[in-house]
């Protein structure tokens, strides 16, 4: 990692440590800038984790582990339905905050927690990690600067066998939408939100969702949305069953291409017809790079080095597009994006 992250040791809680509160734990541990603790209401997880991750200070409840304050910041791993009430109690004790993808799943606690995050002038960052992916930031980059021109069109591909890497999803909250299930609220928000950070928000969208192959659950495992992000034409469409792991994200722009590839790890351009494509190779040497290096951005975002690059402005607007997308597909109709005012 860079040379230029400080050896200021923050005091931070990781609240839930299931499979992604334990990546978290694991990957803020290897920045080397944290004392950690974390809070889990279940007791044999609890014990587990405790003996897996002896560095870390173990707490059976929130409360027992804001008892007598100190924390400088948490990460909010718990159900999504959660994430509010849980955030909206720590950001009320001056805690700085990383909360997991979605923010939640209703809007039910979210002004509250921008109301005081704004008077305590509280970091707030969402967890979307592929904004730590090295091919979306390079490309991210090339878009800004006006490269290759304004973006006109966006075409993200993506796909993954869901079992293969979470194969307790039957008995966790991906079988209910009210707890974050479904391929919508668990897979899709992630494209929506790096569509949106490459070439601005989502203003409409209809989506057509179904569940198409996945076992034992009833929620959608397969979704295409169409959309307008001002004057770029968004199609996205993703299943959580095929074979292949793949991600790949086009954007088209008045005077070249873009590509990001994850499988072949690269991002390419194209500026002329019937000419090669360049190709950039990157480095995502195992997954917990694209964790340990979100974790060094919300601590480098703590010590007032760099912006968060997931605001909970940011946070809001996916949110705000999930609920969208999943009223579409029901609707069958275009649907506006909107962020409640009050």
């Amino acid at each position: 990692m860079p040379e230029s992250h400080s050896s200021q040791t923050h005091r931070l809680l990781v609240v839930g440590v299931g499979s992604i509160g334990e990546r978290h734990l694991r990957c803020f541990h290897r920045t080397e800038r944290c004392q950690l603790t974390f809070c889990e209401p279940n007791s044999q997880l609890r014990q587990t984790i405790a003996e897996r991750y002896p560095f870390a200070r173990a707490e059976p409840s929130l409360e027992a582990a804001m008892e007598g304050g100190g924390l400088d910041a948490a990460i909010i791993a718990a159900p999504s339905q959660l994430h509010l009430p849980i955030a909206n109690q720590l950001a009320q004790a001056g805690v700085h905050l990383l909360i997991e993808k979605p923010l939640s799943t209703t809007w039910d606690g979210v002004s509250e927690l921008r109301d005081q995050a704004q008077q305590k002038s509280l970091v707030v960052m969402i967890a979307y990690v592929h904004r730590s992916h090295p091919a979306v930031r390079a490309v991210k980059q090339v878009l800004d600067e006006g490269r290759f021109g304004r973006p006109v069109q966006l075409v993200a591909v993506v796909g993954q066998n869901f079992p293969t890497y979470r194969p307790a999803y039957r008995e966790i909250y991906y079988t209910r939408h009210e707890t974050g299930g479904g391929a919508i609220q668990d897979s899709m928000t992630h494209i929506y939100n790096m569509g949106e950070w490459l070439v601005g928000p989502i203003e409409r969208i209809v989506t057509d969702a179904s569940h198409q192959i996945l076992e034992g659950v009833t929620v959608e495992d397969t979704a295409h949305s169409l959309t307008r992000q001002g004057n770029v034409l968004g199609s996205y469409a993703l299943n959580q069953y095929q074979a292949p792991n793949e991600l790949m994200v086009t954007v088209v722009c008045e005077r070249g291409t873009v590509r990001i590839d994850y499988g072949k790890l690269r991002w390419s351009y194209m500026e002329q017809p019937d000419t090669p494509w360049q190709h950039h190779a990157v480095q995502v040497p195992e997954r917990d790079h694209l964790y340990t290096t979100q974790a060094h951005s919300f601590l480098d975002a703590l010590e007032g080095k760099s912006p968060s690059p997931c605001t909970l402005a940011d946070g809001m607007q996916t949110l705000a597009v999930n609920l969208a997308s999943m009223r579409s597909a029901t609707s069958g109709c275009w649907e506006t994006v909107r962020i409640p005012s009050a």
